[in-house]
């Protein structure tokens, strides 16, 4: 086991499962994955019933999903994952060519911790795969108002500001900035607190409203109307 310089034992390796119908795919996803010293493949699956089966029988830390798949398809599988506590620490991201807003929405709802399209930069992959390993969640950009002004349309007094309740001040005004986009760094400057405070703060809120990840955060602040669709952050 490797040691960083400053004496931190370094992050185990992050286990990745590949769930896609298309073979040059997987192989794709593959090769760029396993060239990273802290990432390792560990499955492959060509539908959803294949996937479930398969990471049952070996844990993994992140799935990359396809949604059109045979026997199962990605948003089902995601649906399954999500629903079994055996699995509750695996983290879903959805990659597709298709970006559409019914699948988006109902991907995050299903528990998915991202979505990316087919087309993304292979240091942009690599990358979703360690944030949401980390338990960060991400979205490609241009996706994110949309699922959101979805999932906030129609909303008046939501049924989810009961879940508000159980925040302090301090954390539903931290909430809000999560919600706005704003990383722990910049939740930080804003409020002025330490970085460290900042993802205290989030830490516990997630732990709290029993979030997944962050992007489960955002979702919750649109929902609970802290954020509203079409807000710009007035200092960005």
């Amino acid at each position: 086991m490797s040691v960083h310089a400053e004496g931190d034992v370094a992050p185990p390796t992050i286990r990745v499962a590949l769930a896609d119908d298309q073979l040059l795919v997987r192989a794709g996803f593959r090769a760029l994955l396993d060239a990273e010293p802290d990432v390792e493949v560990v499955a492959e699956a060509a539908g959803g019933r294949e996937l479930l089966a398969r990471i049952r029988e070996r844990p993994v830390d992140v799935v990359l999903m396809d949604i059109r798949m045979p026997d199962g398809d990605g948003l089902w599988a995601t649906e399954q994952i999500a629903a079994d506590p055996a699995l509750a620490d695996v983290r879903v991201v959805i990659v597709t060519t298709f970006e559409l807003d019914e699948y988006v929405a109902r991907a995050v709802r299903a528990g998915a911790s991202g979505f990316l399209v087919k087309d993304i930069e292979p240091v942009d992959l690599i990358r979703a795969v360690r944030v949401v390993a980390a338990g960060e969640g991400l979205l490609s950009p241009g996706v994110t108002r949309r699922l959101l002004e979805r999932l906030s349309r129609g909303l008046r007094e939501s049924p989810r500001r009961a879940e508000l309740e159980v925040l302090t001040e301090r954390e539903r005004e931290v909430l809000r900035l999560v919600g706005l986009g704003l990383t722990n760094e910049e939740i930080a400057a804003r409020l002025v607190l330490s970085p460290l405070t900042a993802k205290t703060h989030v830490s516990r809120i997630m732990s709290k409203v029993h979030a997944r990840d962050r992007v489960h955060l955002v979702v919750l602040a649109y929902e609970t109307g802290l954020v509203a669709p079409g807000w710009q952050d007035p200092a960005g």
